[in-house]
């Protein structure tokens, strides 16, 4: 599959998969309107690790999408590149960081006037986190962020917005206590994160995913933007 030569068109009623032009090809996206009263904002959600069958229609993602749009925020699933319809290999980050960069850029020239959010699930929160300092998103979601998993998180420096981490303390798979020491080891921000402990919660919020929703929104709540007013005319 040949990558497209024009830029898709983010959608007003209902979700739609779309293809975008990407560095490695095309790169396969879900875009989906925000639920009741819309605000000035899109979060991009990204998903878990390829190699491990990680998409953008894992459980966590789509949860974590749930919650935002019933927040009011318009959201951006999307296949990193070799995961699904998204084309290109496997790249250990590097890559995946131009795809994020050439989604985000199309969100911002979809939605001008628009905050750009930021959210991510395990390696999707460490690809989000690395790149946040470059984009300068309006709130960080970060859900279980896999410090201390041979990626390289002392290089993150996450700008000064709204942060809201979540992590269960039964991870399996992150260690919680490597992601709360690497948040403690943070210097220089005027606003430290927002940390969500979540008890007897696995990687995966097998049996939690409401309470998930439910940390997302009341997490989210007190930095959602400005309702956007109707036109009339």
């Amino acid at each position: 599959m040949n990558a497209p030569s024009e830029f898709p068109v983010f959608p007003t009623d209902e979700a739609a998969t779309l293809i975008l032009p990407g560095p490695a090809g095309a790169i396969e996206l879900i875009a989906e309107p925000a639920e009741g009263h819309p605000r000035r904002a899109v979060a991009i959600v990204c998903h878990p690790l390829p190699t491990e069958g990680g998409t953008m229609h894992n459980k966590v993602v789509t949860m974590a999408a749930r919650a935002l749009r019933e927040s009011g925020i318009a959201i951006v699933r999307f296949n990193f590149r070799g995961t699904g319809a998204s084309e290109g290999e496997f790249d250990e980050g590097r890559g995946e960081r131009d795809d994020l960069r050439a989604v985000a850029a199309w969100v911002r020239q979809q939605r001008p006037g628009h905050a750009l959010w930021l959210a991510g699930f395990s390696f999707g929160a460490y690809v989000s986190l690395s790149l946040a300092a470059e984009l300068q998103p309006g709130m960080l979601v970060s859900i279980a962020p896999p410090a201390g998993r041979g990626w390289d998180f002392d290089a993150i420096t996450p700008p000064d917005c709204p942060w809201l981490v979540i992590q269960g303390d039964a991870d399996e798979v992150v260690d919680p206590e490597a992601v709360y020491a690497w948040l403690e080891g943070l210097d220089g921000r005027r606003n430290p994160p927002e940390l969500v402990r979540m008890p007897d919660t696995s990687h995966f919020f097998h049996r939690r995913l409401m309470d998930l929703r439910g940390a997302i929104k009341n997490g989210i709540r007190p930095y959602l933007p400005a309702e956007i007013t109707p036109t009339h005319g």
